[in-house]
């Protein structure tokens, strides 16, 4: 398999694109939304094959790098463009990585079903830089009249953060909300914050939900998360380490496999 096969590049509309790596159970997902002056890329993926690539047969607008989170299948490819973005508690992420590498590379081998010819696990590294802009919540960017409102949501990680597009009714969730197993067990997550997080999102009209990973254009499923939180929060359960949940179509862990 070569490189290009990493991607399934979806169209979403005109204007806004899914790569997606459908080949590791992950199925991590990231976004290109193109203006006429420049484009933006909602995070850069797994770092396993170049999504620069895959950015370039779209457009050849300069790229502005949004990042939902720092977590490692997030900002794989982030070494590739010049214009990164993040918010402030998490932008130290970048410049130093808190989780061990050999960690991140046991997560990748583990769940992928193949990879391209030319990757080398001992060659893969997490991205080292700094951040060019930080984003902060309620911030609002302009890609040539397309408005996209940055929603602080923590809890998943510190700095986490979701892209309402005001103008299309779209939410790009990162791991706030998939269809899956919504992690809340490890360095730097907080289910209370979680919880809390979902409540800003609850009044957004949203069309259709594209998230971080796995199945994309998702119906609205907010409030149903949101429930599966507040349930588990009356019932004292928001704790680290305490358990799985089964909710349907996605799950809440707060214990490690």
């Amino acid at each position: 398999m070569n490189s290009s096969e990493w991607f399934k590049t979806i169209k979403i509309d005109e204007k806004t694109y899914c790569f997606q790596e459908y080949l590791h159970d992950e199925e991590t997902n990231s976004y290109l939304l193109i203006g006429k002056t420049y484009a933006i890329l909602i995070d850069t993926g797994m770092g396993v094959a170049s999504i620069k690539n895959e950015v370039g047969k779209l457009t050849s607008l300069p790229i502005k790098v949004i990042t939902t989170h720092a977590h490692w299948d997030h900002i794989g490819c982030h070494k590739e463009f010049n214009d990164i973005g993040i918010h402030p508690f998490e932008a130290n992420w970048l410049t130093s990585y808190p989780f061990p590498l050999k960690q991140v590379k046991d997560e990748l081998l583990k769940t992928s079903k193949s990879f391209p010819n030319d990757f080398k696990i001992e060659n893969y590294s997490i991205y080292q830089g700094s951040a060019g802009f930080l984003i902060e919540n309620n911030e609002v960017f302009d890609l040539d009249g397309r408005k996209l409102l940055a929603i602080h949501t923590p809890g998943h990680s510190p700095g986490s953060i979701c892209i309402y597009d005001i103008t299309n009714k779209y939410l790009f969730s990162g791991d706030v909300i998939y269809k899956g197993e919504l992690d809340c067990y490890y360095k730097g997550t907080n289910p209370y914050d979680y919880y809390k997080s979902l409540e800003k999102l609850l009044d957004l009209d949203i069309k259709k939900i594209y998230p971080g990973h796995h199945e994309i254009g998702l119906n609205n499923m907010v409030k149903d998360v949101y429930k599966a939180f507040d349930e588990l929060y009356k019932e004292n359960k928001l704790l680290k380490f305490e358990g799985l949940y089964n909710f349907g179509d996605f799950s809440i862990r707060f214990v490690e496999n």
